[in-house]
Formats: structure tokens, sequence, C-alpha cells
């Protein structure tokens, strides 16, 4: 059958077909849209059962926590992944075929790549993986000329202020890349996208920097629950 069935037990003690028809993935998605998913509930649809006991939510979510969120399950191997409880060679055959999609996405030949036009484009790209987290992230977008999306890297995990960040590894990348710029973004987990003065004060800094390094820093984005601040929009950081 191609839905999404599964019988075990939520620790709510529903199934995935005991939620209503507007919490379960396939729907919400059918109706919201991809972007509106959170990360789990992508991932949910990719494995589409749980195990006995966890529900295909509740194994998403586990597995996101876990290897502390989707590039550690990417760099997890088919070997790894199967012996996790819930996955077996199945489910991670299917998690490394899309993972391994998403990789070739970005590094796609230039007319395929993702092209920023908008802060909003970049919450798109950003905001289904990094809302839900439960640590800051601190992530770089590398562009070309074009605006293309070269790739991207999470450089630091935990809490955030301009004494823990080098400038010099923010942008060590961009420039092997021979970038013509870079955005930057992280999450708060409060849910609340307000900027602090920490985070203006990492924006002037790699302002600073790239115009020294002729590779313009774009925007810095903070990403919060269904929301986002631009601090390129606010003028924070960029006088």
């Amino acid at each position: 059958m191609d839905v999404m069935e599964d019988d075990a037990a939520t620790g709510y003690g529903l199934t995935i077909k005991e939620l209503p028809t507007d919490l379960r993935p396939r729907e919400r998605l059918a109706q919201a849209g991809e972007g509106a998913l959170s990360t789990a509930e992508l991932l949910a649809i990719v494995l589409r059962t749980g195990v006995g006991g966890e529900n295909v939510l509740s194994l998403a979510t586990r597995l996101l926590s876990a290897y502390g969120g989707l590039p550690g399950l990417a760099r997890a191997t088919f070997a790894e992944l199967q012996v996790v409880k819930g996955l077996g060679p199945a489910k991670s055959a299917q998690l490394k075929a899309a993972l391994e999609l998403g990789r070739r996405m970005l590094v796609a030949s230039p007319d395929q790549r993702f092209v920023v036009r908008s802060p909003a484009d970049v919450a798109q790209l950003l905001m289904a993986e990094m809302a839900h987290l439960e640590q800051e992230h601190f992530r770089v977008l590398y562009l070309d000329t074009r605006n293309h999306v070269l790739g991207s890297a999470t450089l630091y995990v935990g809490s955030l202020n301009a004494s823990h960040i080098r400038v010099a590894e923010v942008f060590r990348d961009a420039v092997k890349r021979n970038c013509a710029a870079i955005i930057v973004a992280h999450n708060h987990p409060s849910g609340d996208p307000t900027p602090s003065p920490e985070d203006v004060n990492v924006t002037r800094q790699l302002t600073q920097a790239g115009r020294l390094l002729d590779i313009e820093l774009l925007d810095h984005l903070v990403v919060g629950q269904q929301r986002f601040v631009s601090l390129r929009e606010r003028g924070l950081g960029f006088e």
C-alpha cells in the first residue's frame, strides 16, 4: 500500500492514523507545502513506518536528536544506520538515498542550483531544518557571482557569541571555493528570532572581514519558530 501507515503508539497513545488529518505529515505536505513541514515530519515521510512501540514521527525525532540533525545523519554510514533500532537495511537505504539527492542538488550544474534572490529564499532553504533544533547551529551558505548556492556548512553548535566565532573559519571555505559572497544563519531555540546584541556584533565583524577579503556578507538570518529575521533588512551590523 502506498500510504504511510504505522500501528505503533506514540508517547501520547496515538498512532499516525489516529492523528487528526491536518497533523499527519503527508496530508500537511499536500495542504501546506513541503516548506511548512519540520525536518522530523519530512524524515517521517521518507521512512514511512515506525517500529513496535514507536510511531514514525517519534522515530524521526529520535534519529535527528541522536545524530545532531541532518548533517550528522548524512555522515553516518549505511552500516551504522542499519543497526539502529527502527531502521534496518530498507529504511537505511531510503534515508541514504534521500540525503544523497539533497547533496546532489547542492552540487548540481550552475543552471540547476538554488538561487537566492531574497531573505525569504534563504529561509525557505533553511527553516524546515533549523527551526526545531534544540541547540544553536551556525550555518554558512556559499554563493557565486549570480547568487547560486554552491554549498553549505554547519560551523558551530551550541551557545554562540562573538568570542566563539572565528572570522577566519567562517570565510576559509569561501576563499577555497572562490565564492563571491556568503550568507550566514543561526537559530534561536527559544523560537523568538529577535536578534541579540551579540548577533549584531557578529554580523558587524563578518561584514568588515568580507570587505577585506572581497567576499560580501549578503545577509545574516536568525531563524525561529515559523519566523525569521534578516539583519540586512533591518540594517543591523551592515552599517
